[in-house]
């Protein structure tokens, strides 16, 4: 991966040179713009108003344009001598929890690549830091023209930083809220909770994206002269008003989705915030059958019981009037 900058974290009385790469890349398809009559190239050009002539690349340079309209060029020199000690170094200001970044605040995010053997001992003591402490470093850099906040994290064995917006480029979310006073239910949550365990968790992998497939169809069917595919009807859709009645039907259409060929996926009344499905046919009538031979071995269990009982009272009956018997012919 190429760099696009070099420099230095600044850890304490340690500096680790590192270089800076990009950790994402857009796999998005782009456009030209055209002619619509002759699929001519539409291009922009760069044009001195004052000279009212095109202009290089190697001729346009930067400047500020104050608010009287007068102009003041900066050149590269002035910002590679910004009197900042950001200028070619992150410079490490705190450690803190991750938990403490607001994922607002998050931008692009960057790999640190150590720079030179030197670099792989210091560079390795800062990555099991973070990995002991549970923490992340919150740093300042420049790049661009401009300073900037950042936050680096442990990923596998790499160190990698996430540009962070600056605390007041983060708007609250004033207005955002519905401002009408809405009651939700219990019941109404234990169903957006069905609906939850339902769909289930997903591997990020396993994901794609579906509308840069479905433009590359189009394109190579452009490409080869075939009209390009058609897109499926759109389901029928109305105005939902019963909540209850659509999170009803998305728990079922959901169940029915990941149920497999063999089950039925029906819903029931919830029991304690969860969705319990109906069983089967062919298990409800073994589970009746089980209970029916359950009851006949315990009919008979008792049956055999009291006859047991009995012959045992009877027994003891005619031994007691024996024994009495004996005794007064004794006494006679």
């Amino acid at each position: 991966m190429r760099s696009i900058w070099n420099g230095a974290i600044s850890f304490g009385l340690v500096s680790i040179p590192i270089k800076l790469v990009n950790a994402t890349e857009s796999h998005a398809i782009s456009f030209r713009q055209i002619h619509t009559e002759d699929n001519g190239r539409i291009r922009y050009r760069k044009v001195c108003e004052l000279e009212d002539r095109e202009v290089s690349q190697a001729e346009i340079g930067k400047a500020y344009e104050d608010a009287d309209g007068s102009i003041v060029p900066i050149t590269d020199d002035d910002l590679a001598h910004l009197p900042i000690p950001t200028a070619r170094t992150i410079d490490i200001v705190a450690f803190v929890p991750g938990d403490r970044i607001d994922p607002l605040q998050m931008g692009a995010a960057y790999y640190l690549a150590a720079s030179g053997a030197p670099a792989a001992k210091p560079y390795t003591l800062l990555r099991e830091a973070l990995k002991r402490s549970n923490r992340v470093a919150i740093a300042k850099y420049a790049l661009r023209g401009r300073e900037r906040l950042g936050m680096l994290r442990v990923v596998g064995d790499a160190i990698a930083m996430h540009g962070l917006l600056w605390p007041d480029e983060v708007r609250a979310p004033e207005g955002v809220a519905p401002d009408t006073a809405v009651t939700i239910r219990d019941k109404e949550l234990d169903l957006a909770d069905a609906l939850m365990d339902t769909l289930g968790e997903v591997d990020l992998e396993d994901l794609h994206d579906e509308y840069r497939e479905a433009l590359e169809e189009v394109i190579a069917a452009k490409a080869s002269g075939e009209a390009p595919p058609e897109a499926p009807e759109p389901a029928a859709g109305g105005k939902v008003l019963d909540l209850m009645a659509a999170l009803e039907s998305s728990v079922r259409a959901a169940r029915e989705s990941r149920a497999a060929p063999d089950e039925e996926a029906e819903v029931r009344q919830l029991r304690r915030g969860r969705a319990v499905p109906k069983e089967t046919g062919a298990k409800k009538s073994t589970k009746a059958a089980a209970k029916k031979t359950t009851a006949a071995r315990k009919s008979t269990s008792k049956a055999t019981e009291g006859a047991k009982k009995t012959a045992a009272a009877k027994s003891t009956a005619k031994k007691a009037t024996a024994k009495k018997t004996a005794s007064r012919k004794r006494s006679a």
